[in-house]
């Protein structure tokens, strides 16, 4: 059963996207998981005791362990390197310690991700909406940052992101903001959106020419012919 469950696994493991410089803590947590299921997870353990040297009158049991772990710690470096990008493969192949390349790979990477999450963090703060360009097409743009903000593990909360969404309308909607801020109902995202896109709607229709607003009514006049009857 153990065998199956470490084929499987592996199996799991291959189909993994190979990990090529972006969304590390994702592609961490996944490979952290997979080997944690393969009960090896422990030789990344910065705590780990080395192994001591052997020694001839080494009993049978410390002999066994000495194996397992060697096993183990070939078995870890081989899947990290096996979910690394053929770049970066080749960068770490000749790094002996599967904990070495896990250090390295954290130290460079999640330095990386804390300029993303600051950078991200400033571009949400800082977006704003335009009267230009339709609205919600506007939102979505703003929930992309969201949900890469996600990825590095920064969620934002619903009511939070409704609360934004409102505070940055524009100047021209400055008294729609102030009616939904004095509602004591609280809304959804997707209830805000259907909201929006409402009173948009309606914010188009009132800007069109009068007689564009208007039903046309055409008189149609229908004439008929009468028919005189043939004298044979």
């Amino acid at each position: 059963m153990e065998g199956e469950t470490i084929k499987i696994m592996n199996q799991d493991l291959v189909r993994l996207d190979r990990f090529d410089g972006s969304n590390f803590t994702r592609w961490q947590d996944k490979v952290r998981f997979l080997l944690t299921a393969l009960k090896i997870f422990y030789i990344l353990d910065p705590t780990l005791a080395p192994l001591p040297e052997p020694k001839e009158n080494d009993t049978p049991q410390v002999v066994a362990a000495r194996k397992k772990r060697e096993e183990d710690e070939l078995i870890c470096r081989g899947h990290i390197l096996n979910a690394l990008s053929d770049r970066l493969y080749d960068l770490y192949t000749n790094t002996n310690s599967a904990r070495e390349i896990w250090e390295a790979l954290e130290n460079k990477y999640k330095a990386e991700e804390e300029g993303t999450k600051k950078f991200l963090i400033s571009q949400y703060i800082d977006f704003k909406f335009f009267d230009e360009k339709p609205l919600l097409p506007q939102i979505h743009e703003l929930q992309v940052i969201v949900n890469k903000l996600k990825v590095l593990k920064i969620e934002l909360p619903e009511a939070f992101q409704v609360g934004a969404i409102v505070a940055k309308l524009p100047s021209s909607w400055k008294g729609y903001r102030k009616r939904i801020l004095h509602k004591s109902e609280d809304y959804s995202l997707e209830e805000i959106q259907k909201h929006l896109r409402i009173e948009e709607e309606s914010r188009s229709r009132d800007k069109m020419p009068t007689q564009f607003q208007r039903p046309i009514i055409l008189e149609v006049k229908i004439t008929t012919t009468k028919r005189i009857p043939e004298i044979i």
